[in-house]
């Protein structure tokens, strides 16, 4: 099965966590994983994937603008229905608790509904997500630096278990699904 990871990140936040996603999907003996960040991603490139994770920084509740451009050009595959069926996760980074997390995945969830893609989220009773995560995919919280010559201030190693445990559902989810297809 094949699963692409498409990203934005300003600071390496996002980048950190997409990279976590991506070593979780990889887990899984079937999987084919790519990762791109959306200034590489080809929208063209979507066709052929099972699954796309998609994420980016929570910009006070809503989706990073190199994220919106590129998510704005899937026009032409909503038309042929070419992402119909297919697997669909989400993630995001935002700088504050209660800084739009949730907020920004449901606006990046919102395009794949449109485009009829079957949403993979992450329960509850997954251990990494018990506590600590959303039901909607991964978000987690990355506290500003004091000043912009601060090193960034990276996921946890408990953020990066929740991308890795997300990655490794919607693997296992879409090895399922294109089982029972064939």
């Amino acid at each position: 099965m094949k699963i692409l990871v498409v990203y934005d990140s300003e600071n390496g936040h996002t980048e950190a966590l997409a990279r976590s996603i991506y070593e979780g999907a990889n887990s899984h003996p079937q999987s084919t994983v790519k990762l791109r960040h959306v200034s590489e991603a080809d929208t063209s490139e979507l066709v052929d994937m099972d699954a796309i994770i998609w994420g980016c920084p929570g910009h006070f509740g809503t989706i990073s603008a190199g994220m919106k451009t590129w998510i704005d050009q899937l026009g032409y595959l909503w038309a042929k229905g070419k992402l119909m069926d297919k697997i669909g996760a989400v993630f995001c980074t935002t700088a504050t608790v209660h800084g739009g997390i949730e907020a920004t995945m449901l606006n990046l969830i919102t395009p794949m509904l449109h485009q009829g893609m079957i949403i993979v989220g992450l329960p509850g009773n997954i251990p990494e997500n018990a506590l600590y995560g959303s039901y909607y995919g991964v978000g987690v919280t990355c506290p500003v630096e004091a000043s912009r010559d601060d090193p960034p201030n990276l996921p946890s190693e408990r953020d990066l278990a929740l991308g890795r445990a997300l990655g490794k559902r919607v693997a296992t989810i879409t090895g399922k699904m294109k089982h029972d297809r064939v």
